[in-house]
Order: structure tokens, then sequence, then C-alpha cells
């Protein structure tokens, strides 16, 4: 299954997770965000249920998640260019978009200030 992780994390612990990839040390996939504020600002309203619908998908038009989704093509692409902006979709060389993900693992504390 291919996995990916969207966690909150320090420019520090992605560096050192990046050097440990350079010793050939597997790492997964990842998607790092510096804040929580920040997932949520780019998972924000509709975005999380087209990253749903996509997961797995493989890749389609953006008419065509607009229709899955029962919603108007305008609105689906704002958020497929937010998503696209945040390193989330991708545009395959047809000019349709892709998830190229089967499963999402979000991974994050939040602790007493």
């Amino acid at each position: 299954m291919n996995t990916v992780t969207m966690e909150v994390s320090s420019r520090e612990k992605s560096n050192r997770r990046l050097l440990r990839a350079f010793e050939g040390e597997p790492q997964g996939t990842f998607i790092s965000f510096e804040t929580p504020e920040l997932l949520f600002k780019v998972l924000a309203g509709k975005r999380w249920d087209l990253l749903k619908l996509m997961t797995g998908a493989g890749p389609m038009t953006i008419r065509e998640a607009a229709r899955r989704m029962h919603r108007d093509v305008k609105g689906v692409h704002g958020d497929v260019k937010a998503l696209l902006l945040a390193g989330l979709l991708q545009k395959t060389g047809q000019g349709q978009i892709v998830f190229p993900y089967d499963a999402v693992h979000v991974d994050f504390m939040l602790q007493a200030a």
C-alpha cells in the first residue's frame, strides 16, 4: 500500500529524516507542515473531502472530481489550485490531477501550553 504521512514537523526533524534517508535508511513518504494551523488551513473546508475522494482513485479531471463530489467545477478548481500549490496534488502530463497515494496517515500532537 502506498501510504503518505501528513505531519506537523519542525524543520530540524525534517532535516534529520532527510539525513537518515541519504544514509540509506528508508523513511517512507511524508508531507510536513510547520504548524497545526497551517495543516488545518491547507486542508480546510472541502479540500479534505477532495483528498478523501482522490485517495487511491488515480488521475482524473477537475470536472470529474466535481461531478463525484456533487460540487460546482469553479469551487473544486479553487481547491485543486490550493492543493497543487501546497504540493499535495500532482498534475499529470495529460492535464489531469492525481493524489498518488492509497492511504493517508495524519500525525501530530497537541500539548498543553
